[in-house]
């Protein structure tokens, strides 16, 4: 059911899809994450606008790999998109009262429009509560299906927001139109933010460079499939010709 309401609407909420005691780990590991990031964002001029986001959470490993380790939803995934998938980025946001960060603009994720091939899904981890109150994410229904952007107006009068307890996920299109709310309590409001392709896409951080290749044995094909590992790009001769169980873009990548 929740692939059809992916498809038909651009938008799911799948409740309860993390653990309770993952989404304790992941809070904390969030938060850890943004006091490490926000100064280079400052650092190199890029801070505003940016307040409570962070990027490339891979790059911290732990609570995030074991996340990926565990994936929810990973069938509607690929049911959605028609194909295996890989993790294109892996950021998050934590939104506090009064902030105003980029994603509260109206928006969406892929800049082309194809009603023939969908190219990318993305799923939103909710850490914390999603409430009216503390800025659930608004998503226009059925905006996938439509290539202009709409007006404010219209959208804040139609959107439906995303609500739901910790650990439930927020599927959708990257072409429906969406905005986060905004927080009017004294809490913060914290989220994952993955976007997945198919995996002939390349993904914004070449994570399988990023973690490395000495860990890869240990590594489950999920994982492996998930992260880019059996869909990378050969920079030798060497690399090019290999046999099809090490070659670098396995069979069956899409």
């Amino acid at each position: 059911m929740s692939l059809q309401q992916l498809e038909r609407d651009g938008w799911v909420v799948v409740p309860d899809a993390v653990p309770v005691e993952r989404v304790d780990a992941l809070r904390v590991a969030m938060d850890h994450a943004h006091e490490l990031q926000r100064p280079i964002q400052i650092r190199n001029g890029v801070g505003e606008g940016m307040e409570g986001t962070v990027h490339h959470l891979l790059a911290h490993q732990g609570e995030f790999l074991r996340l990926v380790e565990e994936m929810p939803c990973v069938p509607i995934l690929e049911g959605f998109l028609k194909s295996p998938v890989i993790i294109n980025t892996f950021g998050g946001s934590t939104l506090r009262r009064g902030y105003r960060p980029y994603v509260a603009n109206i928006h969406r994720d892929v800049r082309s429009f194809s009603l023939e091939t969908r190219i990318m899904v993305q799923m939103l981890v909710m850490i914390d509560d999603f409430t009216l109150e503390n800025g659930a994410t608004h998503v226009l229904t059925g905006s996938h299906l439509r290539p202009e952007r709409p007006a404010d107006e219209e959208f804040f009068q139609r959107a439906d927001r995303a609500v739901g307890r910790a650990g439930s996920v927020l599927l959708f299109d990257s072409q429906a139109w969406h905005a986060a709310g905004a927080n009017t309590t004294d809490a913060p409001r914290r989220c994952l933010t993955l976007t997945f392709t198919r995996p002939a896409v390349k993904q914004q951080m070449d994570y399988p460079r990023l973690l490395g290749w000495e860990s890869v044995a240990a590594m489950s094909t999920q994982v492996q499939q998930l992260l880019g590992y059996l869909s990378r790009t050969p920079s030798t001769l060497d690399e090019w010709y290999q046999p099809p169980e090490r070659r670098f873009y396995r069979r069956g990548q899409g």
